[in-house]
């Protein structure tokens, strides 16, 4: 019998260091990907309301007062194409409207930017953290 010089194949523990770096890599990789998510809808609720603002001008325009979801042209309440928040106008009047975008899904989100907010003024809200409107992370 003549034995082989070289073996051929993957022993164990070259199997099991390519796990442990296949782990850490996800640990790392994992969070990031979590809030580039978080970071996606709160785009997606800005966006909502921006448009409901701009929407919210021409039909003053048209009308003399705010209007409702309803009246704009929505489904009310409003929820994001992602189901993560929920757009709901409060008590539209005359001179004034407050539309309220609120996360739905809770976790580490629901922390840092569960409501944005905006008003016939342009001013811009949000809570917890009052700069979600130009957080990037």
């Amino acid at each position: 019998m003549q034995m082989r010089k070289y073996m051929r194949g993957v022993t164990l523990l070259e199997l099991m260091i390519v796990v442990v770096i296949i782990g850490i890599l996800t640990a790392i990789a994992y969070p990031n990907y979590r809030d580039f998510a978080a970071r996606a809808k709160r785009n997606e609720a800005k966006a909502m309301l921006l448009e409901i603002g701009q929407n919210q001008e021409r039909f003053y325009l048209q009308n003399s007062r705010y209007g409702t979801l309803v009246e704009l042209g929505y489904a009310s309440p409003l929820n994001s194409d992602t189901g993560s928040y929920q757009v709901v106008i409060n008590n539209p009047t005359a001179s004034n409207f407050n539309a309220v975008a609120t996360f739905l899904l809770g976790g580490n989100e629901a922390t840092k930017c569960l409501t944005f907010g905006i008003d016939g003024r342009g001013s811009k809200i949000s809570a917890p953290l009052g700069d979600c409107w130009t957080r990037s992370r």
